[in-house]
């Protein structure tokens, strides 16, 4: 059976997805290395005996999930990102993955708990992930954590994303593929920014949307000697 045919897991109750693993990788420690055997903690003995064909950077092989999680952990930016999920949005998987690309503090999804986990590439192992049952919960979080709610939706009255000063502390807060932003979103954030667009279309998709976002408060805000690439 390959993974394309592998049954929908219920994501609610068994966490972060255990599929789509990287087909190249590394193997052995032994068949990959002149060198002793590493002795670290955050080495997971099973990867040094059998191979590492995670989706993780080069300079994780090999180690243990919890060890990289701690270790990104001591790195996140101050930079949440929530979206809302009201019809099972097939895009959040791409917004988790941005997400743990850049490094971002967590993902809140708001409304369905369930969504499709096969768009994450199983990077959802790696980043927190909070659930909100609703819209005042996500806002009554982000004023108690000191965030600043910036909504992402091309709108009328919206501030381009290209001029826009995002905040360190951030929540960006994008709506499902199609209606967008809810009303109660929109009005419980502290700005609307806007992406520029060019052409026929009269939106960008919802995972693109929030990678070019994501990416603004990079641009801004982090430090990019830091970056692996």
């Amino acid at each position: 059976m390959s993974n394309n045919d592998l049954p929908e897991k219920d994501p609610a109750a068994l966490g972060p997805t255990e599929w789509s693993e990287n087909p190249n990788g590394v193997g052995p420690w032994e068949d990959e290395h002149d060198s002793p055997r590493p002795t670290g903690a955050h080495y997971d003995q099973d990867l040094l005996d059998s191979g590492d064909r995670r989706n993780v950077v080069d300079a994780y092989r090999y180690w243990s999930r919890e060890a990289i999680v701690a270790d990104i952990d001591t790195r996140r930016h101050p930079l949440h990102v929530a979206i809302e999920n009201f019809a099972n949005d097939a895009n959040i998987g791409t917004v988790v993955r941005t997400a743990n690309a850049f490094a971002a503090q967590a993902v809140h999804i708001v409304g369905r708990r369930r969504w499709n986990r096969r768009g994450a590439m199983v990077t959802d192992r790696y980043q927190h992930i909070h659930h909100h049952d609703s819209v005042a919960d996500l806002l009554a979080y982000a004023r108690e954590s000191g965030l600043t709610v910036v909504a992402v939706d091309n709108t009328p009255g919206s501030v381009p994303i290209e001029t826009a000063e995002l905040p360190r502390e951030c929540l960006l807060l994008f709506g499902q593929e199609g209606p967008g932003v809810t009303e109660d979103a929109r009005a419980g954030a502290s700005m609307t920014v806007s992406i520029a667009q060019f052409g026929s279309t009269r939106s960008i998709n919802a995972g693109v949307a929030a990678g070019i976002a994501m990416h603004s408060w990079i641009r801004r805000h982090a430090d990019l000697t830091t970056a692996w690439t």
